[in-house]
């Protein structure tokens, strides 16, 4: 997503005014976050062998609405479904659908984002059905700690290149490659925002991060090729190339003056 940037006298990319929430934006996205993560914590407690990840959209649409919130990505840019759910090999945008059912052995991406008095979050985790390959297990677990090494590199006044050399090098360490089309985004006043986020760009490189700045970091794991396909049937579903799996966990981070908070995972 391209949006307005400004450049600081020392020539790193700035973000706008616009781009930084002020500290009542920040408490109400900050609720939102709250809301994000007890939806998720609750559909966590329903994500068994069987399930079809219909229910797991019926599941979220209900819990949304009981809190108060409206499920963000419902009619967003014609999606149909309040969730995405995407099984094994599929990178993301997975559509709920009676006709798929969660089964031994499968990984499941569940992607929760929620409008909550006007404000977004978003945040999404991975699940495991019954008896997961070792491959499988270590994809997953390697997808968490591209993450968490993406968020201990968020803090004022470096660079979002940081972030995505960190997470590039972690992934490529393990064996697996990085998603390059695509990233995390701002959030806060609208589902996407500036600035997109790229977890295979260069350290020193990129957006500064200032206080005030609120993006997800949620970077796509291949277990092979880095090459992807959307399905042309409904221009949503996110597929690898080769047909192996992916994994991907997403938190949402605010950069403080000291370093950064999450507000949802």
């Amino acid at each position: 997503m391209t949006g307005k940037i400004g450049r600081n006298d020392e020539g790193y990319v700035t973000p706008t005014h616009t781009l930084l929430k002020t500290k009542s934006q920040i408490e109400g996205i900050r609720e939102s976050g709250k809301i994000n993560i007890e939806i998720l914590d609750y559909i966590s407690g329903h994500i068994v062998e069987g399930i079809s990840t219909e229910e797991i959209d019926r599941l979220t649409f209900s819990k949304t609405k009981s809190l108060g919130g409206i499920p963000a990505p419902l009619n967003y840019n014609g999606y149909p479904k309040s969730v995405c759910t995407s099984i094994n090999n599929v990178v993301c945008h997975g559509i709920p659908s009676c006709y798929e059912t969660l089964r031994n052995g499968d990984i499941v991406n569940v992607d929760v984002s929620t409008i909550y008095n006007g404000f977004f979050s978003d945040s999404s985790r991975m699940f495991r059905i019954g008896d997961v390959s070792k491959e499988k297990r270590r994809l997953v677990k390697v997808a968490k700690e591209c993450m968490e090494v993406g968020i201990q590199q968020v803090r004022p006044w470096t660079v979002l290149g940081d972030i995505g050399q960190v997470v590039n090098d972690h992934a490529k360490k393990n064996g697996y490659s990085v998603v390059r089309e695509i990233g995390g985004h701002g959030i806060g006043l609208r589902f996407h925002e500036d600035p997109w986020v790229s977890y295979v760009a260069k350290a020193g490189t990129g957006m500064l991060l200032v206080p005030g700045l609120i993006f997800t970091i949620e970077p796509m794991i291949n277990m092979g090729s880095a090459k992807i396909f959307t399905d042309k049937r409904n221009n949503w579903t996110v597929y690898t190339s080769d047909r192996r799996s992916s994994a991907q966990w997403e938190s949402m981070v605010l950069v403080t003056n000291d370093g950064c908070e999450v507000l949802a995972y």
